[in-house]
């Protein structure tokens, strides 16, 4: 399989962390949180967190401070088919093909929910043939970008598409709030929104050839409580715990090593790095599990520091940094972990 094309999308409103902390001081919904709340946010939003902003799909901060399920469901609907199709766009037209020539699309998220899914509205939009076969994929988390892809493959494999259009789009401030849950808080100061697409075909097309090789995914259900949506009076609410750093670590380190076993390919040969940038301390974890240096994950902090936590669309961002960057042909990692606890990854070959 190779990815001929790549596009990102985010919302043109743009929040610094600073910005977002003046206006929650600025709001009478902060005296209702309690001293370690409002310490809490204090701490993530001025601190030195690995973000300098994010892009939120809000006409004003305010609007975080009295959500309703209906507002943050709107949210949802309005801006999640938007960015994605935008994000495909970009894509198609990096691929140089026509949405009618487009044979399958698979659409990832988590933060809202739609019936007809996000396909039948992208697939309007662009416009995608009818008899394109669309397939939407929900309840993956941060992760879900690998699974989509490798969905992907399979069909190309199989015979039953020659060219995929694979999406995720995440709509994070459909789910963001206040209260006096630590995880709803950091939450809401790490997330941002954005889309991220790839044309997946078989057909090399002139640009850097980007060849998937070799994928494989680690799954542990004993430690779903730890990273997961819950739904709460409608809305959703992100639980969050301190153990992630380390679960993140640990299993991007299984995964690396049955997937490079298996794909015959040393640690050593690898020369690019596109790791989901969860978070500064995850980052941290995931660099020292893994032995790297810190060049090895300056993509992943770029795009952290500009968009925040993306969720599933991050390693779209992230491979799209390292690709304009100066990062050697051979081969590179890509690498996702997410809600479940789960872990992916996926060994890329890049030519020039």
């Amino acid at each position: 399989m190779i990815i001929a094309g790549l596009g990102t999308a985010a919302p043109l409103r743009r929040y610094t962390q600073r910005e977002c902390w003046q206006s929650v001081q600025n709001t009478c919904h902060i005296q209702g949180l309690s001293p370690r709340s409002r310490a809490i946010l204090k701490k993530v939003l001025t601190g030195n967190n690995g973000i300098t902003a994010r892009h939120l799909a809000l006409n004003d901060l305010s609007e975080v401070f009295n959500p309703t399920p209906d507002i943050l469901h709107a949210r949802f609907a309005v801006h999640a088919p938007m960015l994605a199709t935008q994000a495909a766009e970009r894509a198609l037209a990096d691929a140089k093909i026509e949405p009618q020539d487009i044979d399958a699309v698979i659409i990832s998220t988590c933060t809202g929910y739609l019936c007809p899914g996000l396909t039948s509205y992208v697939g309007e939009r662009l416009p995608l043939r009818s008899d394109v076969l669309a397939l939407d994929l929900v309840g993956q988390g941060c992760g879900a970008a690998l699974p989509n892809l490798r969905t992907a493959a399979g069909l190309l494999a199989a015979g039953h598409a020659r060219r995929v259009l694979s999406i995720c789009v995440e709509i994070c401030s459909a789910a963001f709030y206040l209260d006096n849950d630590p995880g709803v808080l950091v939450s809401a100061c790490l997330f941002g929104d954005g889309a991220g697409a790839a044309v997946l075909t078989h057909e090399a097309n002139g640009r850097r050839r980007i060849e998937w090789k070799m994928s494989g995914s680690v799954l542990n259900p004993a430690d779903r409580d730890l990273l997961r949506f819950e739904q709460k009076h409608g809305m959703l609410r992100n639980i969050l715990t301190p153990q992630v750093p380390a679960l993140a670590a640990e299993h991007a380190a299984r995964v690396l090593g049955q997937v490079l076993a298996r794909a015959k390919v040393s640690q050593s040969e690898l020369s690019g790095w596109v790791l989901h940038p969860g978070g500064r301390d995850v980052l941290v974890a995931v660099t020292e599990k893994l032995g790297l240096r810190e060049a090895d994950v300056r993509w992943s902090r770029a795009v952290l520091e500009e968009y925040g936590n993306l969720s599933s669309p991050s390693v779209f961002f992230v491979l799209q940094a390292a690709l304009a960057d100066s990062v050697p042909d051979g081969y590179w990692w890509m690498s996702s972990f997410g809600a479940g606890f789960s872990g992916h990854g996926a060994v890329l070959k890049v030519e020039s």
